[in-house]
Parts: C-alpha cells; structure tokens; sequence
C-alpha cells in the first residue's frame, strides 16, 4: 500500500492509502472508528491485524477523497526517532572532492584519489536529526536566516514495524515497516563551520521545515528489492543527478542490526540511507535559490516535491565560501 497522513476536509488529520489508479485515496480514519487509524504511528503500533483491515478498505472503500482535494502531510508527520546514515561512497568522495567551494583546499580534487576513512567501510555510521520538523510533499522549505548556500539530499527513509535490539541481519527484514523518501536538506556553510568542532551537523540540519519525506510510505510488500531502486533529481523541470540504491555500501539490513546494537528501537522511527551519489548540489556544484521546485523521484517510492524559500540567499551563493576557522 501506499499510505497517506492527509487533512480532510474541515482540517483534521487523518489517514489513509492510494487507490489503483493513483488519482483517488480511502479514508480509513473517516471509514472505521478504530484506534489503530487516528494515526500512522498507531497503524504501524497495531500490527499485521492492523494492516490487514487496511488493505480491505483498499479494496473496498467506504469514503474517499480526490487527491488533489486534501492537503497531504509527510506519510508520518513525526516519526518517533529519526537518524540518517552515510552508505553511498560516491557521495562521500564527491563530496570532499568539492570542500574547496567552501574555503577548504584551493581546488577540486579527483573523487577517486579521495581517502574516506576506514570506519566508514566497516559500519553504517548516522547522526540523529530533528523528528518535529518535518514536512511532507507539496509542502515550503523555509531557509534559515544564518544560511546562504541552499542544498538537498537524495535518500530513502526506512520505517521501522516494531521494536528490537541486538536485532540479527537475518531476522532485520521483519522489522521494517515500509519506505518512503527523505530529504534532509542542508544549510551547507552552516555545516562546514560547525562540524570543524567535531560534533555536527547541528543547525546545518536543525531548522524547521528541515526534514521532507512522502509523498507516501510504501509498504514493504509492494518493494521487490530496496536495493535496487533508481534515485532521481529535477530541479524546475531539469534532471541533475540519476543514481541507484544497489550502490549502498551498508544495506538496509546492514543500518537496522548496526543501530540496534546494545539500544533498543521502536516502531515509528526513521533510518535514512544516506544521499545517492551525485544527489546533492555539494557533490555537483550547483546550489538551489529561492523560488526553485525540487523533485525527488525513487522508483515504487513516487516523487517529492517542494519549493524554496530564501529570499534572503544571494543567487549564485558568493563562492568560495570562507568559514571560519
């Protein structure tokens, strides 16, 4: 299924998936009084008995709505945790190939001559990011007054199904809930500056409006194979990057049995796979500015959309960027 927090009409939130033909959604909150749809995170808490009363109301709705006659929200508008790993290598090698834009070295170095730690090849490293700020399809990106250089993040989010620790790489499909794709963009100088600390990203992520995902959260059942899922970027219309999710050095699998490690999970939360090689503006040298609409397509995930909001950030971003040191 692909399933839906939306505002029905009169405002409240409800939830629900879309129906065949992709033009139409069953309202399950409208549809039945039971406690497992006020919510995502109580659809996901109740379980496969849960679920399959969901899929009934699929294939036999009892109210509906047009999709373009509810305001949608992110699939699950506050997840319960939320972190983000680093998997795609191309990625991290473009990315540090370009750190001179930002005052770090004089020029572009050759990605391939890049030296990533050896840490990075042995476990899915992450950070924790902010669960209430997130929006969802459709929705503005309000940049942050202390940034001027605009970036985005190409990525799938994985959603947990239910609770576990120590969780084996054998036994770690049965944990996931669904999918669904993730952006969390990146006030890039505001990165760069603070994570010469040490700790980071801090307020390079941390800002309302920060976190996107949707436009749905698409059950496990209908994704043959996560890892294998073509990542797209359009910027106004323009394709600037294509890349794949077979190119994760740690899999799904990989992040949930490295997270669980000692520390119990819970259903609800979000583990991001980390940005698609070439899919972010750092790794191609070209930023986003106020006005642009930005499209994040994953095959089987549908395409995520929002607009920018900057009126503040010089177009182009004054480079090279001299943080402080």
């Amino acid at each position: 299924m692909k399933l839906t927090t939306f505002l029905a009409p009169g405002g409240a939130a409800h939830i629900g998936a879309l129906l065949p033909g992709e033009t139409t959604i069953s309202d399950f909150t409208a549809a039945d009084a039971a406690p497992y749809f006020r919510s995502m995170l109580d659809l996901i808490d109740a379980g496969p008995a849960a679920l399959d009363h969901a899929r009934r109301l699929v294939e036999q709705p009892a109210a509906t709505h047009a999709v373009s006659a509810v305001a949608r929200q992110a699939p699950l508008p506050q997840p319960r945790r939320l972190r983000d790993c680093l998997c795609f290598e191309t990625h991290f090698r473009q990315s540090r190939a370009n750190r001179h834009l930002f005052g770090i070295g004089t020029q572009r170095l050759d990605p391939a001559s890049v030296e990533l730690p050896r840490v990075w090849y042995e476990r899915p490293i992450y950070y924790k990011g902010n669960p209430f700020s997130v929006v969802g399809d459709g929705a503005d990106v309000h940049w942050p007054a202390y940034s001027q250089v605009i970036d985005y993040e190409l990525e799938i989010g994985m959603v947990t199904s239910r609770g576990g620790k120590d969780i084996p790489v054998a036994e770690a499909a049965s944990h996931i809930f669904g999918y669904t794709i993730f952006n969390d963009f990146s006030a890039r100088d505001a990165q760069y500056t603070e994570m010469q600390g040490g700790l980071g990203p801090a307020k390079g992520k941390d800002f309302d409006t920060g976190n996107a995902m949707g436009p749905w959260l698409v059950t496990t059942d209908e994704i043959a194979d996560p890892q294998a899922l073509t990542m797209i970027t359009r910027v106004n219309g323009e394709e600037w990057s294509r890349g794949n999710s077979r190119d994760m050095h740690h899999t799904f699998l990989d992040i949930l049995a490295y997270v669980s490690s000692d520390e119990t999970l819970y259903a609800g939360e979000v583990l991001g796979s980390g940005t698609v090689g070439g899919g972010c503006g750092n790794e191609l040298g070209r930023f986003l500015k106020h006005g642009d609409v930005l499209e994040l397509e994953v095959s089987g995930l549908g395409t995520l959309r929002n607009r920018i909001v900057a009126p503040h950030v010089p177009s182009p971003p004054p480079f090279p960027i001299r943080i402080p040191v």
